[in-house]
């Protein structure tokens, strides 16, 4: 059925609005990096002052900032998104295979709560989750509070429920044939898992990775309370906070950084777009 012009135009408009909403925050961190500190002061949403040669000098300063450190706190997000990511990635498919695979009350209750986790807020939990990671810390000997593995720990849990809920979806489409065909030919379930599910879950797992990985870069709040100010090991969006001062905030140099934490993430949706939508879709679908 066509719809009408009329209704073509309202609805362009309205996403022409939401898309307006949703970018004017990206163009206030873009247009101001380019700005001095008292330019954006005076009017932060023109472009009146941008340029590019200061926005080189806004660069440097970020980049060879001993407070900032950016190689170091780049690397922290580095090393603690692709670790999470795959770990999420391989631990979350087998949980979304046995849970599909095994049609048990059991495998229903665990689904469940997989599902209910989801609409749990993190500032719940957010107090009890350092009591308890401490508590743990002294039972196995790590100190989970403060560190990296800590904080990829906690960022697999959190994320689990998504990528299990996901990954639940588009298993369910694939043929169990394939498996019992699998299994009379002497493969192990281990085998069957990695050699004949896990490549068919490629295009989903790169969608569950890029959401992941948007989230788990660009978040602050988990970082902050596990790591701390103090932590060498902090990654980048707690490690913008060292541009912000009890009186005077650098409005240049924390617009700079976040724009260099943005790009990374930025940069792999544009790459993987496709990728992401049609693993939504199957998923869904199945």
């Amino acid at each position: 059925m066509k719809m009408k012009k009329s209704t073509v135009a309202i609805l362009l408009i309205i996403a022409i609005i939401l898309a307006i909403y949703v970018l004017f925050p990206f163009y206030l961190v873009l247009m101001n990096s380019f700005k001095t500190q008292s330019a954006i002061v005076t009017n932060p949403i023109s472009a009146a002052g941008a340029s590019f040669s200061q926005f080189i000098t806004n660069l440097s300063s970020v980049v060879n900032n001993k407070n900032f450190v950016f190689w170091r706190a780049f690397g922290s997000s580095a090393v603690v998104t692709i670790i999470s990511l795959f770990l999420l990635a391989v631990f979350g498919g087998m949980a979304a295979w046995v849970i599909c695979r095994n049609k048990t009350k059991w495998s229903t209750a665990i689904y469940m709560v997989f599902i209910s986790s989801m609409i749990i807020p993190f500032q719940v939990v957010m107090l009890p989750l350092i009591a308890t990671f401490r508590e743990v810390g002294k039972f196995v000997g790590l100190s989970m509070n403060g560190s990296i593995p800590g904080l990829i720990f906690a960022y697999c849990g959190f994320g689990g429920a998504m990528t299990v809920f996901i990954l639940t979806g588009f298993i369910k489409g694939i043929p169990y044939e394939l498996e019992e065909a699998a299994s009379i030919d002497g493969c192990s379930p281990e085998g069957t898992f990695f050699r004949i599910i896990f490549p068919l879950l490629k295009p989903t797992i790169v969608t569950v990775t890029i959401l992941n990985g948007m989230w788990i870069w660009n978040d602050y709040l988990l970082p902050s309370i596990l790591l701390g100010q103090s932590s060498p090991n902090k990654t980048l969006p707690v490690a913008v906070q060292a541009f912000v001062g009890s009186f005077v905030k650098s409005w240049d140099l924390i617009l700079t950084a976040a724009l260099l934490a943005m790009i990374p993430m930025i940069v792999i949706f544009l790459i993987a777009q496709k990728q992401i939508m049609s693993g939504m879709v199957e998923g869904a679908i199945k």
